[in-house]
C-alpha cells in the first residue's frame, strides 16, 4: 500500500456543488426575525429560504440602511406576496435591538423565529492586536447574539413558545492563526448557545446553533485573502466550500418543527476536519 493513500489531503477532489433545493414549507405559517441579512452572505441565503419555506411573514436587519432596502426590495420582487419588513440596526447598541424586536414584534404579530447572524471577522495575530479591534469582533460577534437573545426570550417564554437559531463557527472549536479575537466569539456563542437553551427550556423555546466551516460570499472574500480561502476551501471534504444557501438549509431545519427535540445543540456544517 502506498503511505499517500491514507493522507486524505491527497485523496481530495471537489464534488460538483448539488441542485439547490426546493422548498418544503417547514416554517408554513411562522415569523421570523433575521439579523444582518442584507447583501449576499449566510443571512440572505436565510432569508430566501424562510419565505420559500412558507413563512406568513419576515423581517431582516442590518446596520447598512441603503443595502438592506435593496434586500427586502430583491425579495419582495421575488416572492410577490410575501409580506417582507426591513429595520435598521447595529446589534452592539441595546437601544437599537429594543427597537428591532419591538418593531418585529408589532409588524409580524409576534415573533416565532430569531435567527442570530450578525457577526464581524478579520485576521490579525494577537501580539499585533489592539483593545479595540478585539472588543469590537466580541461586541458584534458574541454580546450582540447575547443582546438579541435577551430580548427576544422576553417576549417568547411569557408566549411559552419560540425558536432562536445562532450562528457560530468551526473556529469555536478549532484553532486557526491570526483568528484568535472571531474564534473566542464564536466559542462563546456556542456556550451561550447551550446555556440560554437550558433556561429558556423551562418556557418551551428551543435555542441551537449552526457552525460553518467556510461558505463564501462577498462579505468573506473581503476579509481574508483568496489565496487562504481557497485553501481552506480545498481541505473541505467536498473538496469546496460551502455555499451559503447550504448552511441555510440547516438553520430553517433548527427553525422548524422537525427540530422539536433538539435544544442546546450546535451542529457542524462542515466537513469536520480538525
Amino acid at each position: 500500500m502506498n503511505p499517500a493513500d491514507n493522507d486524505q489531503s491527497n485523496n481530495l477532489r471537489t464534488i460538483a456543488v448539488p441542485p439547490y433545493v426546493a422548498g418544503h414549507q417547514l416554517l408554513k405559517g411562522k415569523s421570523v426575525l433575521i439579523t444582518a441579512a442584507a447583501g449576499g452572505g449566510i443571512g440572505f441565503a436565510a432569508a430566501r429560504r424562510c419565505v420559500e419555506e412558507g413563512c406568513r411573514a419576515l423581517m431582516i436587519s442590518d446596520i447598512h440602511e441603503g443595502r438592506l432596502a435593496a434586500a427586502v426590495e430583491r425579495l419582495s420582487s421575488e416572492f410577490g406576496p410575501a409580506t417582507v419588513y426591513g429595520q435598521v440596526c447595529n446589534v452592539t447598541s441595546e437601544t437599537e435591538v429594543q427597537a428591532l424586536v419591538e418593531g418585529a414584534e408589532q409588524k409580524l404579530d409576534g415573533v416565532d423565529v430569531l435567527i442570530n447572524n450578525a457577526g464581524l471577522g478579520g485576521s490579525k495575530r494577537v501580539v499585533e492586536m489592539n483593545d479595540d479591534e478585539w472588543s469590537r469582533v466580541l461586541d458584534i460577534t458574541l454580546t450582540g447574539t447575547f443582546r438579541m437573545t435577551r430580548a427576544m426570550l422576553k417576549r417568547m417564554q411569557p408566549r411559552g413558545r419560540g425558536v432562536i437559531v445562532n450562528n457560530a463557527s468551526v473556529l469555536g472549536w478549532r484553532a486557526q492563526k491570526e483568528q484568535a479575537h472571531y474564534a473566542a466569539a464564536k466559542a462563546g456563542v456556542m456556550a451561550l448557545t447551550r446555556c440560554s437553551a437550558l433556561e429558556a427550556a423551562e418556557f418551551g423555546v428551543r435555542i441551537n446553533a449552526v457552525a460553518p466551516s467556510i461558505a463564501l460570499h462577498d462579505f468573506l472574500r473581503k476579509s481574508a485573502p483568496e489565496e487562504l480561502l481557497a485553501q481552506l476551501a480545498s481541505k473541505e471534504a467536498f473538496g469546496r466550500a460551502a455555499e451559503v444557501w447550504e448552511v441555510a438549509n440547516v438553520m430553517m431545519f433548527l427553525a422548524s418543527d422537525y427540530a422539536s427535540y433538539m435544544t442546546g445543540e450546535v451542529i457542524s456544517v462542515s466537513s469536520q476536519h480538525a
